[in-house]
């Protein structure tokens, strides 16, 4: 199980950014998929998940209605679109999905939103 995240960069407030994650060793359809990330100086937090086998979304209270995730099944990735960011959006974001009681994470992604 690999997880790979790529897209992050520096944005404005009030910008967009859109993060993927691709999976291999496993299809991204029949798993929960979750992105958190790690501002400075902070612990890691929940941002979104989507669930496998169905499309049951969830949202932290911070990101909901500006974050939005989705699943390719085709390409085996998860995007999160990112809008209306804030300065507060900073941070490393991480992709996450579990099997069989084990966590898998990737590699962090850096986004940076400064004016």
């Amino acid at each position: 199980v690999q997880l790979a995240e790529s897209g992050g960069g520096l944005v404005q407030p009030g910008g967009s950014l859109r993060l993927s994650c691709a999976a291999s060793g496993f299809p991204v359809s029949s798993y929960y998929m979750s992105w958190y990330r790690q501002a400075p100086g902070k612990g890691r937090e929940f941002v979104a998940q989507i669930a496998g086998f169905g499309s049951i979304i969830n949202y932290a209270d911070s990101v909901q209605g500006r974050f939005d995730i989705s699943r390719d099944n085709a390409k085996n990735t998860v995007s999160l679109q990112m809008n209306d960011m804030k300065f507060e959006d900073t941070g490393v974001y991480y992709c996450k999905t579990r099997r069989a009681g084990t966590e898998y994470w990737g590699q962090g992604t850096q986004v940076t939103v400064s004016s």
